[in-house]
C-alpha cells in the first residue's frame, strides 16, 4: 500500500471514528432526557471537544491529501469527507443543545410522557446510519432513500410545535418546558437535515451527480 492509499485509509478511519461518536452524543442526550439524568446530561457537553477534535483531525488530513494532486475520484472522496464530517460536527452540537435542555427540564416536573421525541430521534439516527453505510459500502442507491425521510421527521417536529403551542396557551406555567422541548425537537429535525446531507454527498461521492436542491417545486408535483 502506497503512503498515498493509507492516508486516505486513515481519512475514512476517522469519519467512522467520528460518526460513532455523533451518534453515540445523541443517543445518550436522549437517554438524558427519558431517564432524567443529570450527570449523562453534563457528560455529553464534556465530551463534544472529541467531535471537534476529530473534525480538525479530517481536515487536516484532507488538507495534507489535496496537496498530492489526486485523481477526480480521490479529489471527490478527499472533499466528500470534509463535508461529511462538518455536517458531524453539527450533529454533535445539536447533541450538546439537546443535553442542555435535558438538565434544564430535569429541574421541573415532567410535562407529559415522551412519545414523539424518542421516535424523533431513532428516525433521525437511522438517517445518519444509513447515510454512513452508503458512504462506506458505495451505496448510493441506499443514500437516495435516505433523502425523502427527511420529510416524515420535520412532520413530527411541526406536529409537536403545534401540540406545545397549545399547551402554552392553555397552561402559561408550561411556557419554560415547553420552549426546551420545542429546542430539542429542532435539533432533532436538525440532526435528519444534517443526515440528508450526508446521504446527498455521497450520491455525488459514487455518481458524481449533485443532488441539492433537486426536489421539484409545489406546482410540479
Amino acid at each position: 500500500m502506497t503512503h498515498f492509499s493509507e492516508e486516505m485509509t486513515k481519512l475514512n478511519e476517522t469519519i467512522l471514528a467520528m460518526a460513532s461518536h455523533a451518534e453515540s452524543a445523541v443517543a445518550r442526550s436522549m437517554r438524558a432526557l427519558v431517564e432524567r439524568n443529570d450527570a449523562l446530561a453534563l457528560k455529553v457537553q464534556a465530551d463534544d471537544n472529541i467531535i471537534d477534535q476529530f473534525e480538525i483531525e479530517v481536515d487536516d488530513i484532507a488538507i495534507h491529501l489535496l496537496a498530492k494532486a489526486p485523481l477526480a475520484t480521490e479529489l471527490r472522496l478527499i472533499t466528500v469527507a470534509m463535508k461529511i464530517s462538518q455536517n458531524l460536527e453539527r450533529v454533535g452540537d445539536e447533541a450538546c443543545s439537546i443535553a442542555r435542555r435535558a438538565h434544564d427540564l430535569n429541574a421541573e416536573p415532567q410535562l407529559k410522557p415522551y412519545i414523539d421525541l424518542p421516535r424523533m430521534a431513532t428516525m433521525s439516527l437511522e438517517m445518519l446510519r444509513d447515510a454512513l453505510t452508503a458512504f462506506i459500502e458505495h451505496q448510493p442507491d441506499k443514500a437516495r432513500t435516505v433523502v425523502p425521510r427527511d420529510k416524515d421527521v420535520d412532520e413530527l417536529n411541526r406536529q409537536l410545535h403545534r401540540e406545545l403551542s397549545s399547551y402554552m396557551v392553555e397552561r402559561p406555567t408550561t411556557i419554560t418546558r415547553c420552549l426546551n422541548l420545542m429546542v430539542i425537537s429542532k435539533c432533532l429535525e436538525r440532526i435528519a437535515d444534517h443526515a440528508t446531507n450526508v446521504a446527498q454527498q455521497v450520491v455525488y461521492l459514487y455518481e458524481a451527480k449533485d443532488i441539492r436542491h433537486t426536489a421539484p417545486k409545489p406546482n410540479e408535483t
